[in-house]
């Protein structure tokens, strides 16, 4: 056999475990004529192929003795499965003031989720990584698991991140966030925007064709996806939302222009606000320093109207938003996710009722994120799954354990 009939059998080989593996993700228990049917490939390349992915540690042969996938003539089939001990797949949500990490089967099950507040700014570089390791290490114990389970590892950065999982090098709180986790995590590791994640989870939940997920608490960024594909740009920069800073530094719009989070402006406002507002309102309660988000949104639901007004102005700035967005992409639905998302309603109530009636195209959805603050992470956990599907056969799994 020469080297080239060599090689286009490997190939030939790799291709149909790929599609092997693909179809034993679906499936709890398959037999080889399923698979046959599933596949397009004969009986002989089914049950070879299956003998060498369990050789390898993919799939394991299931000899329960039942009646269940008998053959005609009483010849038992034989029957398989995906070896839960082959690998699982990790998300961390790493953002600048939280670190939230995922372990998930191959099949996309959650087995663990741990969650920890950081300080970034404290801890450098070095010391988010090591954050991460020892989050990560004890959400694998949880389950059972070491480093060595893990195939592969999605973190999702607040900041603009490429193709190859670098961010630009002009800001210093872009290095810190991507803060070189890929040098140091366990499996094949994969750098994302966590705005660009947040949009693959929605889009895994509820798939639509254009669609802007706008991630904001302290800081503001999309995700986009159009035409189906998740928009990057040439150094990841699609979706940083510059334009409400040029806004702001043109003061066309003074106090609105900031890329700010919704969570950050909203605790902004009302800390200036409180000082000058002439009527009564529950935040004078509270410590002027200690005023947050959750105060002001509470205090709107009550009533109180000085909240409710800042509500309005959040509302009005999502809906300038929404405006530009569908101008520009053509975009269906604008959700809005994170931490903030659980209290959002009211400033979706406002938005809406501004967006213009005679604009000549279909306005957007305005809709929040059913994820909470766990957008990131799930949309981690989404990629990680979407790569493994893609080329299961570029990844090894976990030796059989006795």
């Amino acid at each position: 056999m020469d080297g080239t009939t060599a090689s286009s059998t490997q190939l030939l080989r790799q291709i149909n475990s790929g599609a092997l593996l693909r179809f034993a993700l679906q499936e709890q228990v398959f037999t080889a004529g399923e698979a046959m049917g599933a596949t397009g490939l004969t009986r002989a390349t089914v049950l070879g192929v299956c003998d060498g992915l369990v050789d390898a540690g993919w799939l394991e042969e299931v000899t329960d003795g039942g009646e269940a996938g008998r053959a005609p003539k009483g010849r038992p089939a034989r029957r398989y499965q995906l070896r839960e001990a082959a690998g699982v797949v990790v998300g961390l949500d790493a953002g600048e003031g939280h670190l939230t990490t995922i372990v998930a089967d191959l099949r996309g099950r959650e087995l663990a989720k741990r969650r920890q507040s950081i300080d970034s700014h404290a801890l450098g570089r070095a010391g988010r990584v090591a954050g991460a390791q020892e989050l990560i290490h004890q959400a694998l114990s949880d389950v059972g698991c070491d480093s060595g389970d893990v195939l592969l590892t999605v973190v999702g950065v607040p900041a603009p991140v490429d193709a190859d999982g670098r961010s630009p090098g002009a800001g210093e709180f872009w290095q810190l966030m991507n803060s070189g986790f890929d040098q140091h995590l366990e499996g094949a590791v994969t750098i994302e925007n966590d705005a660009n994640l947040a949009a693959i989870a929605e889009h895994a939940q509820e798939p639509s064709a254009n669609v802007a997920t706008l991630l904001s608490g302290e800081r503001f960024g999309a995700g986009l996806i159009v035409d189906g594909r998740l928009l990057r740009g040439r150094r990841g920069g699609a979706g940083e939302m510059r334009f409400l800073d040029i806004l702001s530094d043109s003061k066309l719009e003074p106090e609105e222009g900031t890329s700010d989070g919704f969570g950050a402006l909203a605790r902004k406002w009302a800390r200036t606000l409180v000082r000058s507002y002439e009527g009564d309102t529950s935040l004078r309660r509270i410590p002027e320093e200690d005023i947050n988000a959750e105060d002001v949104f509470q205090a709107a639901r009550e009533g109180d109207a000085l909240a409710r007004d800042i509500i309005a102005r959040l509302g009005t700035r999502l809906a300038r938003i929404a405006v530009v967005l569908s101008s520009l992409l053509d975009i269906e639905r604008v959700v809005i996710a994170g931490g903030i998302s659980r209290a959002i309603e009211p400033v979706l109530e406002h938005a809406r009722t501004l967006l213009p009636a005679n604009s000549g195209l279909p306005l957007p959805d305005l809709v929040a994120s059913t994820f909470g603050a766990e957008a990131v992470v799930h949309g981690a956990i989404e990629s990680a799954l979407t790569q493994f599907r893609r080329d299961p056969t570029a990844f090894l799994p976990r030796a059989t354990r006795p």
